[in-house]
C-alpha cells in the first residue's frame, strides 16, 4: 500500500517560502503538494489552526502532521536566537481561571480514551521522538496564548508558573485538535526572539525561517 503524504501546516507562508510544489487553495489558505507531502497555511492563532486542520483532514487520509514556524524562547530556557526544538508537550495558557486554568473551573477541555485533559496536551512520542534523533533537536515545553508577552516580567512570569520554554500562538489548538482526531502530531519552532523583547530591531525572523528550512527540508527529503 502507498504511504499516507506528511501533513505540513505553518501559520503563514512566510514560515514557508523555501518549500516548492504545486499550488492549491483551501478556503483562501495557500497549500502546496510535493512528493509524499502537502503544506498549508493554517492561520494564526489557536482558532484559525484548529478549525484549518479539522476541516482540511475531513475528507482526506493523513497519518502524521507536523506544524512547524517562528517562535519565541524564554529567557531561562537555554535556546538561543536561531534554534530549533521540538514540543514534547503544549500549554494552554489562558483558558480556565488565572489560578488553575482548567481544572480550576472543573472541566476538561477534551476527553480521550476516558482520559481526560485540561491546559496541557502531548505531542505524539513516537513522532516526536523520530524527529529529535532524526535532526538532533531538543525536546521543550512549549506554551500558547492569544496574546504574546509584552516585556520581560511578564514572559517570565509565565515561563516560571507553566514551567514552559517557548511560547507561541497555535501549537495547544494543534496539539488538542490531533488528539482529538487521532492523528500523530509533532510541533518544530525555530526561536526568532526572546519573548518579552517587543522590539522588533532585536527579531532574527529571516534567522529562524533559515534554520526551519534546514530542518524541514532534511524531514521531507529534499
Amino acid at each position: 500500500m502507498p504511504t499516507l503524504p506528511l501533513l505540513l501546516l505553518s501559520p503563514t507562508r512566510l514560515e514557508a517560502p523555501f518549500l516548492k510544489g504545486q499550488k492549491f487553495d483551501f478556503h483562501g489558505r495557500a497549500g502546496l503538494r510535493g512528493a509524499g507531502w502537502v503544506w498549508l497555511e493554517c492561520g494564526i492563532g489557536k482558532a484559525n489552526t484548529a478549525a484549518t486542520l479539522a476541516a482540511f483532514v475531513q475528507r482526506r487520509r493523513f497519518e502524521r502532521v507536523l506544524l512547524f514556524g517562528i517562535a519565541g524562547a524564554y529567557a531561562d530556557s537555554g535556546l538561543q536566537i536561531g534554534d530549533c526544538a521540538l514540543a514534547e508537550r503544549e500549554i494552554q495558557a489562558d483558558l480556565g481561571v488565572r489560578d488553575g486554568g482548567l481544572k480550576g473551573l472543573g472541566f476538561p477541555s477534551l476527553v480521550v480514551a476516558s482520559r481526560p485533559y485540561h491546559n496541557r496536551f502531548p505531542l505524539d512520542k513516537a513522532f516526536t521522538d523520530e524527529l529529535k534523533s532524526k535532526l538532533g533537536l531538543p525536546g521543550k515545553q512549549f506554551l500558547t496564548r492569544d496574546l504574546v508577552s509584552e516585556n520581560p516580567s511578564e514572559a517570565h512570569q509565565l515561563a516560571r508558573k507553566w514551567e514552559a520554554d517557548l511560547e507561541n500562538m497555535e501549537g495547544a489548538a494543534f496539539a488538542q485538535t490531533c488528539l482529538w482526531l487521532g492523528l500523530a502530531g509533532a510541533e518544530l519552532r525555530a526561536v526568532s526572539n526572546i519573548a518579552g523583547v517587543r522590539d522588533k530591531a532585536q527579531w532574527r525572523i529571516r534567522q529562524a525561517v533559515e534554520a526551519l528550512e534546514h530542518h524541514i527540508l532534511r524531514i521531507i527529503g529534499s
